[in-house]
């Protein structure tokens, strides 16, 4: 299946790797600071958030034994996993906040939805590039992928994640426009996707979440109740100032004027305690890893390469983008985390392992079709 090759050693991707620690490394400092002073019960979630680093990093040595074109033929196995913890989520998981999305294990609660993320990207990868069309997709190519894509999204809607779901459907467009479609694609999947968001306002989104978006239009209009969030957050950025008021001094943070500052919002803390400058230099270095990340879909040896890299990448992109607006008042209170940045384990790990998969792609580069073949 794997042998070892020095060419692989040489080939590693330093920079990414170095990227990488980069912004965790400043990721968990903010943790520490949105979470501080400690709970005096159980463990702080920067902690934990510390052993799962660990642990992902440990995925990442594994993933990089194994060829990446092996996913091809892991990539449907991978689905049917996810689907049935998908199900499984909606008959025997845990709640909390009205909503129905973990999975106990005893020493961990898995959310599958967070999986499921990257469970698309490894599979519209494979899908696209083993039908290739030089013309561009038609809309009978596109029924698999859209029904691949739907099952999932369904099943999410009925947890309820309303922001995972949406990000399920910006990678299925960002991946399928990549790929090429024809001109009549797109003007159906217009109608279509009109005609579903008219069907979800009515049918599928909770009150509360029509309420959230609502809100995105006047926020003021109930500070106290859905509008809270946006306002606080807004204020927490905006009295960072140029320089911020300092390490472990945000006092939105700290005197829990900020919901969620350790989750959805972690960025907000980053920008009150390093203010515009230091926000900058984050965000310049977290783009970076992106930009990154889109070199190594370029220079990838195989079609296969290009577009798991490229979906990746739009993976961490549009989170990043969504989490970013929410927090500065410009798109309604999702519950979508910053990749790396936010506390949680299944989106850490999420993560890490698609950036494990972009550094498996980078370090087999130099790999011909024979010598490829060789390795499996």
């Amino acid at each position: 299946m794997f042998r070892i090759d020095r060419r692989f050693f040489q080939n590693f991707d330093w920079i990414l790797l170095l990227l990488l620690l980069g912004v965790a490394g400043m990721a968990l400092m903010n943790l520490y600071s949105a979470s501080y002073p400690p709970s005096p019960w159980g463990m702080p979630p920067f902690v934990k958030q510390c052993y799962l680093f660990l642990f992902g990093m440990l995925c990442i040595l594994f993933i990089l034994f194994f060829d990446y074109r092996e996913l091809h033929f892991w990539n449907y196995p991978f689905y049917v996993l996810i689907i049935i913890l998908l199900l499984l989520v909606l008959f025997v998981g845990n709640s909390a906040g009205g909503a129905q999305r973990w999975i106990n294990l005893g020493f961990f609660r898995l959310q599958p939805s967070e999986l499921a993320k990257l469970m698309l990207v490894v599979t519209l990868a494979s899908y696209y590039s083993r039908k290739e069309q030089t013309e561009g997709y038609g809309i009978r190519d596109m029924i698999t992928p859209v029904l691949l894509t739907l099952l999932p999204f369904l099943l999410i809607m009925k947890q309820p994640d309303l922001g995972t779901a949406l990000m399920l459907g910006i990678i299925f467009v960002s991946m399928t426009v990549f790929a090429k479609i024809r001109l009549q694609t797109y003007g159906l999947g217009l109608v279509l996707g009109g005609a579903a968001g008219v069907f979800a306002w009515f049918f599928l989104l909770r009150d509360y979440q029509k309420r959230r978006i609502e809100t995105l239009l006047n926020p003021a209009k109930d500070p106290m109740g859905q509008g809270y969030q946006i306002l606080q957050s807004k204020i927490a950025v905006g009295s960072g100032g140029v320089g911020g008021k300092g390490y472990l001094e945000g006092t939105q943070g700290h005197l829990h004027f900020l919901p969620e500052r350790h989750t959805d919002f972690a960025f907000s803390v980053w920008g009150e305690e390093w203010g515009f400058a230091g926000s900058l230099f984050f965000l310049g270095v977290y783009f970076t890893m992106l930009f990154w990340g889109l070199y190594v879909a370029m220079t990838a040896r195989d079609r296969f390469g290009v577009f798991l890299s490229f979906g990746v990448v739009m993976l961490i992109f549009w989170q990043a983008v969504i989490n970013l607006l929410m927090i500065l008042g410009f798109l309604p209170v999702v519950g979508i985390p910053l990749p790396l940045v936010s506390y949680g384990g299944s989106s850490l790990l999420t993560t890490l392992l698609g950036l494990g998969i972009l550094m498996n792609v980078r370090m087999r580069r130099f790999q011909t079709g024979q010598n490829a073949d060789k390795m499996k």
